[in-house]
């Protein structure tokens, strides 16, 4: 009978020196990682310039703050009085794109597939917001380097991408 009160014992001695072992102490147990925090307006620098081909526009944010914060993945870009927006091609969801501090970031916007389409509009103004819920910054056709007017028919625009390159190369593959 000792000899089974013993081993009883010894169990249950090391069955719990092991839930000792391995169980982490609180403070030191897994903690959520923190979130990136979203941009706020005041730190985005947005900018916008017509490209070598009239039918592009290559926009830029560049986060001026010292702390990686996040932007909506897909921009915003709206066209002088005209409603809706430029298409993100791939087509997807709105969600976050993390800026590093001092980190700029692109796109490329194709506003017209076709210069001489009879049913293009024609506008004075872009409009480039990061993020949904900001304003973002106007910008006119003389400012993007345009002519008067910029014009516009079924635009579509990539998601922010790490250099002009890939945007450029993203919109290529996208619309051809």
């Amino acid at each position: 009978m000792r000899i089974r009160s013993v081993l009883a014992f010894s169990t249950a001695v090391t069955a719990g020196a092991a839930m000792l072992i391995t169980a982490a102490p609180l403070s030191l147990a897994a903690q959520p990682a923190a979130k990136t925090p979203v941009c706020k307006a005041k730190v985005l620098k947005l900018g916008a310039k017509q490209a070598k081909d009239a039918r592009i526009v290559h926009i830029t944010v560049k986060n001026t703050s010292g702390r990686t914060c996040t932007i909506d993945r897909l921009p915003v870009v709206t066209f002088g009085d005209l409603d809706g927006a430029a298409q993100p091609v791939p087509s997807g969801e709105s969600g976050p794109y993390k800026v590093g501090a001092g980190k700029t970031v692109y796109a490329a916007v194709r506003t017209i597939a076709d210069l001489k389409d009879p049913e293009a509009r024609r506008v004075g103004t872009i409009t480039v917001s990061a993020n949904p819920a900001y304003n973002g910054r106007t910008f006119t056709a003389k400012q993007l380097g345009a002519s008067k007017k910029v014009k516009v028919w079924e635009p579509v625009t990539t998601w922010w991408k790490p250099s002009k390159a890939a945007a450029d190369k993203a919109l290529k593959k996208a619309v051809g």
